[in-house]
């Protein structure tokens, strides 16, 4: 067998995969995505921000397992002591930069969470993990597109913790040869995202629209982003645990397609079918103007790039919500 078979071969192996935070929005489709290629998976999640409704259509599965816990303390120890750990996926974290704003001290618990997960990875001789890092590390960018080499700009709290995290991501390869990938996340969407005060903007929109509700714009709405579909993000995750040419890296995630705030209220509202219009908001203080990521370093190491459209993607997101308001 040639290498680039048993690198296949050994991808499609059936693995005992751990999806910390696997309960949240990201998580949940991380863990059904999983399961589809025939993995074991146990879910853990403290249940702070994740759901257990996110993963109620996966706990009659054999092969998914849940268990309730909190990876800054302990409750981490008996997951690896139970179940043979190959693949370790890190989403666990308080989620958002908002909410972070308000419980900064909050979020910097998460670094114990990175630590407890790389110490046992270490030491149960895991295979590879996974962070999920943010594009927020980028703040508001010193140039663009933002590339992985580039100058980051994190100021806030929520991403200063993920810096912190790549950084012992990327230490434990290097001291330790474990292989480890950090994913600079951009601005994922799709099913079961929060809409609420704490959501973000794709779920906030859609519900309002839902609600006959102007969406709401802080600032003029040129601000920029780059918007991926659920299932675009768990394929390029999965890729990037399962190639070998990602260990030690830290890779951005994104369609390389820059959409601005109003554009996509426009079009929330043309898919939703209302007859509304935007409503603007004085610009809140900490909203970065630009979002616009490099991508080649993705579709070079992962041999994969984004295929939803933001209007198909929306057109899922909308059926969604639909059916849960009806």
């Amino acid at each position: 067998m040639s290498i680039i078979g048993e690198r296949i071969g050994s991808a499609m192996k059936e693995r005992t995969v751990l999806v910390t935070g696997g309960a949240g929005f990201i998580g949940s489709h991380l863990c059904e995505g999983l399961l589809q290629r025939g993995h074991r998976v146990v879910c853990f999640d403290n249940l702070s921000t994740g759901l257990r409704q996110n993963i109620a259509a996966l706990e009659p599965k054999k092969n998914f397992h849940f268990i309730q816990g909190d990876v800054n303390t302990p409750d981490l120890d008996a997951v690896f002591r139970e179940y043979p750990i190959e693949w370790v996926f890190h989403h666990a974290a308080v989620v958002g930069v908002w909410q972070t704003l308000e419980q900064p001290l909050l979020v910097l618990n998460d670094i114990k969470g990175i630590h407890n997960i790389l110490e046992l990875g270490r030491k149960h001789n895991v295979q590879k993990l996974v962070f999920a890092s943010s594009s927020e590390v980028y703040g508001e960018p010193l140039e663009l597109p933002e590339r992985e080499d580039g100058p980051w700009n994190a100021k806030l709290p929520y991403a200063i913790t993920k810096l912190v995290g790549e950084s012992y991501f990327q230490s434990y390869y290097k001291a330790y040869g474990i292989p480890t990938c950090s994913l600079r996340l951009f601005n994922v969407y799709g099913p079961r995202q929060r809409s609420d005060a704490y959501g973000f903007v794709v779920g906030i929109f859609i519900q309002q629209c839902l609600q006959n509700k102007q969406p709401t714009i802080f600032g003029n709405g040129k601000q920029t982003r780059d918007f991926v579909f659920i299932k675009d993000n768990v394929e390029a995750t999965i890729r990037a645990m399962e190639k070998n040419e990602t260990n030690g890296k830290v890779i951005n995630v994104g369609t390389g397609r820059k959409m601005t705030i109003l554009e996509l209220a426009r079009m929330v509202i043309r898919l939703t079918g209302e007859k509304i219009k935007p409503r603007f908001l004085p610009k809140r203080e900490h909203d970065v103007l630009r979002r616009y990521p490099s991508v080649e370093k993705m579709k070079e190491l992962l041999q994969f790039e984004c295929r939803y459209t933001l209007q198909r993607g929306l057109q899922e997101t909308i059926r969604w919500y639909q059916h849960e308001k009806g």
